[in-house]
């Protein structure tokens, strides 16, 4: 049996930013198959198809607390502040945030892409 016969895609999880668009197979903060695991936030998840462990997941993204927007956990789309938000919200609201996140946002812009 595979993981697509224990877990069958619930739906299409697709960003608003890069417009990654996958297969995702759960939605929420305690994967399928993982005892021990309680995510920080409600997260779209797929069962890791390179990995032959059935707990073995992989963290699509979320919903941005602000726009409340669909967005991957990509660094160039999203950050996590105790909550998910979506990089355009981060920018409207940069007062909101400490500045340390604005450092790690420069560190991430002038990295070679």
């Amino acid at each position: 049996m595979d993981l697509g016969e224990l877990h069958p895609p619930k739906g299409i999880f697709r960003c608003y930013l890069c417009e990654l668009s996958v297969p995702y197979s759960y939605f929420g903060q305690k994967p399928p198959s993982s005892h021990s695991v309680i995510l920080l936030e409600e997260c779209y998840i797929m069962m890791d198809p390179f990995s032959p462990e059935k707990e073995k997941f992989l963290v699509l993204g979320s919903v941005c607390n602000l726009c409340k927007q669909v967005v991957c956990v990509g660094t160039e789309c999203s950050l996590f502040y105790s909550k998910r938000f979506c990089l355009p919200c981060v920018t409207k609201n940069k007062s909101e945030f400490p500045p340390e996140i604005w450092q790690d946002l420069d560190k991430r812009k002038a990295q070679p892409k």
